[in-house]
């Protein structure tokens, strides 16, 4: 297993780089519903439709102010082994023993003061609102053996009325660990509602990104929109 190596020169020059990449790229980070907050452990789940998610997630930790780990598939964190420096770890799919492993990891790091692990029930890219969804037994084995508090996030990129695309991102109730249905109608029940979002409209920006060339123009005329 390859576990998370947070900190030190490099992580910081990577938490940096991730937030210039994010806010050269994305408009603003939008959030409806409440970010858990307080220093117990919290499992987020969160449905998986882009490249974008892990590094949107690193930016929506830090703007709740969370000590956020993600779990990855181990040939991945192994070519891209960078990403253990911004709390990635690591799980072989199928292996019993590094399941294990990595469970025991994961009950670990929720021991910690505001810890979060992330991870993406799904296990794989699938198009936005495609549904139902098709989630892993791992989140619901992850969630009992840490015995801590389970959020349902969905993510949407959208295309409003501005040159760069929002991230929406919705947040369930917080929940006890249960069956894995549990788990799959609470992610289901947020994709749907975020998917129902025409406008900003009830989100909360919580981290700003870049403005377009409109924007731009009317700071310049003197006009904020």
């Amino acid at each position: 297993m390859i576990g998370a190596a947070k900190g030190g020169p490099l992580g910081w020059l990577l938490d940096g780089y991730v937030g210039w990449k994010f806010r050269s790229t994305f408009r603003g980070l939008w959030v409806r519903g409440a970010l858990p907050t307080g220093a117990e452990g919290r499992l987020v789940y969160v449905n998986h439709t882009s490249w974008w998610d892990g590094f949107v997630l690193h930016q929506l930790s830090r703007a709740a102010g969370w000590d956020a780990y993600c779990l990855m598939e181990e040939k991945n964190l192994a070519r891209y082994r960078f990403l253990s420096r911004l709390g990635a770890f690591s799980i072989r799919p199928g292996e019993a023993a590094s399941s294990l492993e990595s469970l025991r990891y994961a009950r670990e790091l929720l021991s910690r003061p505001r810890a979060a692990v992330c991870l993406f029930p799904e296990g794989e890219l699938r198009p936005f609102g495609v549904l139902p969804l098709k989630l892993r037994r791992g989140v619901e084995l992850l969630a009992r053996v840490g015995r801590a508090e389970c959020v349902p996030v969905a993510l949407r990129y959208a295309f409003f009325e501005h040159e760069r695309p929002d991230v929406l991102v919705e947040v369930g109730a917080p929940h006890a660990p249960g069956e894995l249905e549990l788990f799959q109608d609470n992610l289901e029940a947020v994709v749907r509602k975020v998917a129902a979002a025409t406008s900003l409209e009830g989100f909360t920006r919580r981290v700003s990104g870049g403005s377009g060339v409109a924007e731009r123009w009317d700071t310049v005329r003197g006009i904020r929109a």
